[in-house]
């Protein structure tokens, strides 16, 4: 039998923080862009070409992150408990995400397009609010994917479509693992490969004749079950100790795995097949050792990180507006200077990122611990 002590795996807080911060800056260089100011989004080159890549793979680790630690929980809440409480995980899950989610949703569509100095060139109030209510309808409902991919950029909110697909993951996957209990690791590999077939299959135009393509393509682009998937099979392996593990917890497959997610943001390698889920897996090589192999247990141990690891959500739901505001005080100075966008940007998102989780989301989190049943996270 497993511990029921608090679980904590060391490191994850400062891989928060990195995934948050390969965010920030694809949104700094974006935003300087969209200002029509110097920026490397434009340009061509090595650094341009990872400026792009970095933003997709921060959340393409925060989902690969969200499986692993899920999942894990489930299944140590399942043999604690022989069984799995889904009403109490979806209130914790509301809890720790809703809050947040829709103080930046409804700020953005109704209160920070009237202010002047959050304007974005070409993004009005009436651009920002056509179609209001499908959006506000859809952002409701945790789709805030389809909301990018059907209307476009909000302002301020369009970050928060990675929060609607985890949202959607986070309301299938306690079912699937408190009812599909024989061949887990077989049923987690079916996902994958399910969800792949079908992202292929819809981005050809032999699925022309399906009704309302546009929309369905929106949502299955967008949901990236299979990221999550890919750390949810990884904490199964290490939950079970499978044998498989002598050979992925070993610091030359960490090192192999960081070299090829190197490797790859330097020299992209396009493999039509294997391309969607490439990073996914090398990054939950890289968790799974940085959460278990003693040889690694210290490298991101660190007090800063283990704190800005734990305002990660804040940051990277406030960070557009910090950027904002750095951008537009580079432009009152007339200046242009990264000196200037890129330590402001990072201070101001810390800052609100900071006292939002003191004063507002802290308030939710109390509640949070309410419903838990097996306690993780730091002592601290």
């Amino acid at each position: 039998m497993h511990s029921t002590k608090r679980i904590y795996f060391p490191n994850l807080n400062g891989l928060r923080f990195i995934a948050a911060f390969a965010v920030i800056i694809h949104h700094i260089e974006q935003l300087k862009s969209i200002f029509n100011i110097n920026s490397l989004w434009n340009s061509k080159g090595l650094l341009p070409s990872v400026i792009h890549s970095i933003g997709s793979l921060g959340v393409v680790l925060f989902f690969v992150l969200s499986g692993f630690l899920i999942t894990y929980l489930l299944l140590a809440e399942e043999e604690k408990t022989k069984t799995i409480a889904i009403k109490k995980f979806y209130i914790r899950r509301i809890l720790r995400i809703w809050p947040l989610y829709l103080l930046i949703v409804l700020s953005s569509l109704f209160i920070l397009p009237h202010i002047n100095i959050l304007l974005w060139p070409g993004y009005s109030l009436e651009t920002t609010q056509a179609h209001l209510g499908w959006k506000l309808l859809l952002y409701l409902f945790f789709f805030a994917n389809l909301v990018l991919s059907m209307f476009g950029v909000i302002p301020f909110a369009s970050q928060t479509w990675s929060v609607g697909t985890e949202e959607q993951f986070y309301f299938v996957w306690p079912v699937i693992v408190k009812y599909i209990k024989k061949h887990r690791a077989l049923l987690f590999i079916a996902i994958i490969v399910a969800y792949n077939l079908c992202y292929l299959f819809i981005n050809t135009p032999h699925s022309n004749f399906v009704p309302y393509k546009h929309v369905i393509k929106a949502f299955v682009n967008g949901f990236a079950i299979d990221n999550m998937a890919i750390g949810g099979l990884i904490a199964y392996c290490l939950y079970k100790n499978k044998p498989i593990l002598k050979y992925i917890v070993n610091i030359y497959t960490f090192i192999l795995a960081l070299g090829l997610i190197v490797g790859i943001l330097i020299h992209p390698i396009f493999t039509p097949y294997i391309n969607h889920v490439k990073f996914p897996i090398l990054f939950a090589v890289l968790i799974v050792n940085l959460a278990a192999n003693p040889a690694l247990s210290k490298v991101l141990e660190h007090k800063a990180l283990n704190y800005l690891g734990s305002i990660s959500y804040g940051l990277y739901m406030f960070h557009p507006i910090a950027v904002t505001i750095a951008i537009k005080m580079a432009i009152y100075n007339h200046s242009q200077s990264n000196y200037i966008i890129y330590p402001i940007s990072i201070v101001l998102s810390i800052l609100i990122s900071a006292i939002s989780l003191k004063y507002f989301e802290n308030n939710f989190l109390k509640l949070k611990h309410k419903f838990s049943i097996i306690k993780s996270g730091s002592k601290e």
